[in-house]
């Protein structure tokens, strides 16, 4: 049973430092040289995406800190009450073994004078004391003081022999409340280096909370001016909601759809009618590869939003990997001419839009597409100029 215990445990601890791995397998920092759009990608999708939910984790881990620094102030006054009785314990012994010391010193004196004392009584025979004793009752007395000695001897003995034992124990004690102390002293120290560095945790980790939420904040702010874009796009486009089938192929989705145009994106006041050309591109995709998606189920899912903008974490189908591979017209041509469609980010300078589209096909020198606003199967260079692209995101 603890063996399992152990192995339960230990699971638990490699999967936490997974965990961390993971989400630190970039530089976070703001400074961070973002090189290309997969750096820009993996930045994102490794260090803003949990950036809402570490603000809540961080806190608590605070508060953690905080009982953990709170026992741990406990744990020091307790030691050092400790360390305090050890000393007034070991002063107090000192105190008794310079008494002992002083005890023997005088019994065992007293011992010997009265050994001395024995051994002049013992020149005197018994039959000196039976001839030379002028009386008997003399006589008793001699050997009754004999006797008395003897005994006073043996209890003197004894005395000796108790004061030493009583003496060897005291000091015994006392060198072992002196290891005692000197324990308790090491252990005090640790207990305050360890206080120190919870502290400093607290200091890093309200740091990164506020780090954090700076970041978060700024990101809303981005995500508030993208979304700006959508709208300001479809607003322009002019048109409510409506349907256009599902297109040549079978996949095509639009964000004016009625079931799900009025959807609110989460975090926003937007519609996915105004502003949902993304969510509507990465649904198209993902049903391209045979999955059951819809622009409704990503809008379902929170965690994909900021601010009601769809994040680049969120630009990915189960068990496909992302890549973002820029604006190399030719680039996007090979992936589509391998059959796999490509999500084309677009700006519209006039009316300070953005917009989202999906290439499926190439067309000699021009792209097929998918556009969630305006309709399936239309002729890239119809509506829109290369150089209008910002980027291009192949989910393969």
């Amino acid at each position: 049973m603890k063996n399992l215990i152990y192995r339960i445990l230990f699971l638990i601890i490699f999967l936490f430092i997974l965990n961390l791995d993971s989400v630190y397998g970039i530089d976070c920092n703001a400074n961070t040289p973002l090189k290309n759009q997969q750096d820009i990608a993996d930045f994102e999708n490794e260090c803003i995406k949990p950036l809402g939910s570490r603000i809540s984790s961080l806190s608590e881990q605070i508060q953690y800190l905080k009982s953990q620094q709170y026992l741990a102030n406990a744990q020091i006054q307790q030691t050092e009450l400790k360390i305090t009785s050890t000393e007034k314990e070991i002063e107090v012994l000192g105190s008794r073994i310079d008494g002992l010391d002083q005890s023997l010193d005088f019994i065992s004196r007293l011992l010997i004078d009265k050994i001395v004392q024995s051994y002049k009584q013992r020149e005197t025979s018994l039959f000196t004391l039976l001839f030379n004793s002028n009386y008997t009752s003399e006589l008793l007395s001699k050997i009754k003081y004999v006797k008395t000695l003897r005994d006073n001897n043996q209890k003197l003995l004894i005395q000796v022999q108790e004061a030493k034992s009583n003496f060897e124990e005291q000091r015994k004690l006392r060198e072992e409340k002196t290891i005692e102390l000197n324990t308790l002293q090491n252990k005090l120290e640790e207990q305050k280096i360890d206080l120190k560095n919870q502290e400093n945790t607290e200091t890093r980790i309200r740091n990164e909370v506020q780090n954090s939420k700076i970041a978060y904040d700024n990101k809303v702010v981005q995500a508030k001016k993208e979304l700006a874009g959508f709208t300001s796009f479809a607003t322009a486009a002019g048109g409510g909601l409506k349907t256009f089938g599902s297109g040549s192929n079978g996949w095509y989705f639009t964000q004016r759809d009625p079931q799900w145009g009025n959807a609110i994106l989460p975090g926003s006041s937007s519609s996915v009618m105004l502003a949902g050309c993304a969510v509507a591109s990465v649904a198209m995709v993902c049903k391209s590869y045979g999955q059951n998606i819809s622009p409704l189920t990503i809008v379902y899912d929170s965690n994909n939003f900021i601010g009601g903008d769809l994040w680049n974490w969120a630009f990915s189908c189960s068990g496909k990997s992302t890549e973002w591979i820029g604006t190399s017209q030719e680039k996007v041509k090979s992936y589509v001419d391998n059959g796999t469609p490509v999500i084309l980010r677009l700006v519209a300078p006039s009316v300070s839009g953005l917009h989202f589209v999906v290439a499926w096909k190439s067309d000699g020198n021009d792209f097929i597409i998918h556009d969630p606003y305006l309709g399936p199967d239309r002729k890239f260079t119809d509506e829109y100029t290369w150089s209008q692209i910002t980027t291009a995101i192949a989910i393969h």
